[in-house]
């Protein structure tokens, strides 16, 4: 298997919604995205696969040395081995790289977030950070547009984080604010023996609201001048923003189950966006 047969691989097994908005891409920009999207996949499986605290942390430390390795012209491993050669061509470089390596490592550290500050940071390097790199990768011209995608990267990390509060419960982690939680009288506990209730809800509703504002602030940020390379992101923007309205309808029935769009479905509202043009 050669590195882009197994980058390819690792994205379509992942069974992400970005895999759908990748589909419509020029090859070139198609192999640099599905690399970059692999290398992310990879970071996160160390987390959230490997249960062994050290071990996580010591392959997290190999990733940051290969890193190194490949800007400096020796890639090893087969992502690596398939994103280097797109690296110029789109500006990727190493820093934003490490930032998702930073924000995954967060998750071995901390299981808890005392306010949304704090969240934002979490969610700026695993997902703002992202969003900037898949926009140069789309075709960016304007400044603006890296605002944009920073902002859509948080709404679809906050989107994510709804979804999974039953999983991530699992894993012993509340992604949800201690101090929201006090606001709506809501106890660590209960959400960990997942317990439904009003006050739940109503905290939930509260989160959607939130991730609502951002899809609409990034979506006002976006210029016009990059609409149409943007696509793929506003393809993402549809497909996350229709999950979220289908947590919503289900009323957050998230502890117990994981609400999903059906592939089907994904790849109509993909295609929505890049023959139509809307959501």
């Amino acid at each position: 298997m050669n590195p882009q047969q197994y980058v390819q691989e690792k994205a379509a097994a992942s069974g992400s919604s970005f895999y759908y908005a990748f589909l419509f891409l020029p090859e070139q920009r198609r192999h640099a995205i599905t690399a970059f999207y692999a290398f992310c996949r990879e970071i996160d499986d160390v987390v959230d696969e490997v249960s062994d605290a050290s071990v996580a942390h010591a392959k997290l430390a190999w990733w940051r040395s290969e890193l190194a390795q490949a800007f400096a012209g020796q890639p090893s491993h087969p992502v690596t081995q398939a994103l280097m050669p797109h690296t110029k061509a789109f500006g990727i470089e190493a820093a934003p790289l490490l930032s998702v390596i930073d924000g995954c490592e967060m998750d071995l550290n901390q299981t808890r977030y005392l306010d949304y500050a704090g969240l934002q940071r979490y969610c700026h390097l695993v997902a703002g950070v992202v969003g900037e790199v898949a926009a140069r990768i789309f075709g960016q011209t304007e400044a603006a547009t890296t605002r944009y995608a920073h902002l859509l990267g948080q709404a679809l990390q906050l989107t994510n984080i709804l979804r999974d509060v039953g999983e991530d419960a699992m894993r012993g982690r509340i992604y949800l604010p201690v101090n929201e939680l006090q606001q709506f009288g809501v106890k660590a506990n209960e959400i960990l023996e997942r317990e439904y209730s009003e006050r739940f809800t109503a905290l939930m509703r509260y989160q959607a609201e939130r991730a609502h504002r951002l899809y609409d602030e990034a979506l006002a940020q976006l210029p016009a001048a990059d609409r149409r390379a943007q696509k793929p992101g506003l393809m993402m923007a549809s497909i996350y923003r229709t999950l979220l309205r289908e947590i919503e309808r289900d009323n957050f029935q998230v502890l117990h189950q994981r609400v999903e769009l059906t592939p089907l479905r994904k790849f109509w509202l993909a295609w929505k966006m890049q023959a139509l043009g809307r959501m």
